[in-house]
């Protein structure tokens, strides 16, 4: 009895508490938690794509530089290799690189020129047989009718003519901001096929020394990501363009070169380029040869592009890069959006080293920096050299969880 009126004198005693923190169900206080920290996430992107934007002519000169230089490095590691200093080593091969995309973009202006009044000439005989049909086909249309929307066309185009003037002008001086960024994209890249390892290690001493390995294996297994990506890239444009060009050749498509160079720039944008590529084709097939041409066309591209997607892209880009193709999807819907062209070139690479780097910052195995090999393909995954010792034991114990009771002799 004593006992229970001293207690609840203590208890009448203690002063009230203003924290009201017990009182939120934890559910709520999980759920702000998580809010508060999500929309500090979200603003540090913003901020960061936010610079990006603002820096875009520096960040995209930088980026396109690193797709060079992971497409070069490995001549110019062949060429050190064989005892060629690096300065030489890298001069060679960009003066190399430039002359043959110097030499295939003059082939493809002189065949375009060349071909072009023959392609001019077929158009004109597809819009007098288009008029011919208009006449005398279905719509049974009068001449002074076509002629009529022929003038009104043509009255459109004069009532835009400053819309159109104007967009003259923002194109050169888009093409004046191009050339800009392709001097500057070569200068980078002429520092970072000589110094690129110099300047690697220069960023890497800027982090805290604890965690200092750990980010040099990443952003070494990143770079070997992109060499592989790259790689198989040009493979699978190479292919896409020959096997497209050698079907509108013996389908009597006119600028079948021009045509195939266009496939072939286009396949670094993955699904999208492929689909403007394969679109002008069809388009120039229907013009000049009819709509045949045009379907047979049409199955060549969906033919090539089905040998891609199912063979040449698991085979060539490997575990390494492997992307689930939604996420390719996204990537480039996403930086479509963001920066257009530029944007979708570089979405799929980029998302490729980050799936790249931040498996490696994840994985539990640690490697020495000096141990990655930069160049190979094997190089970029965290977990290569714990597969290549486990692999014999993986597979056996996957055998015995197929069949758990062996036959016995």
């Amino acid at each position: 009895m004593t006992r229970n009126r001293v207690a609840g004198m203590k208890h009448r005693s203690t002063p009230p508490s203003n924290d009201v923190t017990p009182l939120v169900p934890k559910g709520l206080r999980v759920s702000a938690a998580l809010a508060w920290r999500f929309l500090m996430i979200i603003g540090a992107l913003y901020v960061i794509i936010y610079l990006l934007g603002y820096f875009s002519h520096v960040v995209i000169p930088i980026a396109i530089a690193l797709l060079l230089a992971a497409l070069m490095a490995p001549g110019v590691g062949k060429l050190v290799e064989w005892r060629v200093p690096r300065g030489l080593a890298a001069t060679i091969v960009m003066v190399g690189g430039l002359a043959v995309v110097g030499g295939v973009l003059t082939f493809v202006i002189t065949e375009f020129s060349n071909g072009l009044p023959q392609l001019q000439s077929q158009v004109n005989d597809s819009l007098d047989a288009i008029r011919e049909w208009l006449a005398n086909g279905p719509l049974h249309l009068r001449q002074d009718q076509i002629q009529g929307y022929l003038d009104d066309a043509i009255n459109a185009i004069k009532e835009n003519q400053s819309a159109i003037t104007s967009g003259a002008i923002t194109t050169a001086t888009t093409i004046g901001e191009v050339l800009t960024g392709l001097v500057l994209t070569l200068f980078i890249l002429i520092f970072m096929l000589s110094d690129g390892a110099g300047m690697w290690r220069f960023i890497v001493r800027g982090v805290p020394a604890t965690v200092r390995d750990r980010v040099d294996v990443a952003g070494r297994r990143s770079f070997a990501s992109l060499v592989s990506y790259v790689r198989a890239t040009a493979a699978v444009a190479v292919f896409d363009a020959v096997g497209i060009g050698i079907g509108l050749w013996i389908i009597g498509v006119p600028l079948v070169v021009p045509l195939a160079a266009l496939v072939f720039l286009t396949a670094f944008i993955p699904i999208i380029g492929a689909l403007i590529a394969g679109t002008v084709a069809i388009l120039i097939a229907l013009v000049a040869n009819g709509f045949v041409s045009a379907l047979i066309v049409l199955v060549v591209v969906i033919g090539v592009m089905q040998i891609e997607s199912h063979v040449l892209q698991p085979l060539l880009l490997g575990r390494a890069v492997k992307l689930h193709p939604l996420a390719v999807v996204l990537a480039i819907a996403v930086g479509l959006i963001a920066a257009g062209i530029a944007g979708a070139l570089l979405a799929v690479p980029l998302l490729a080293v980050l799936n790249s780097g931040i498996r490696s910052l994840l994985s539990e195995t640690e490697a020495a920096p000096e141990d990655v090999e930069v160049l190979d393909d094997a190089g970029s995954r965290p977990n290569a050299e714990a597969d290549d010792e486990t692999g014999d034991d993986t597979e056996d114990a996957e055998d015995a969880a197929a069949d758990p009771e062996p036959t016995r002799p």
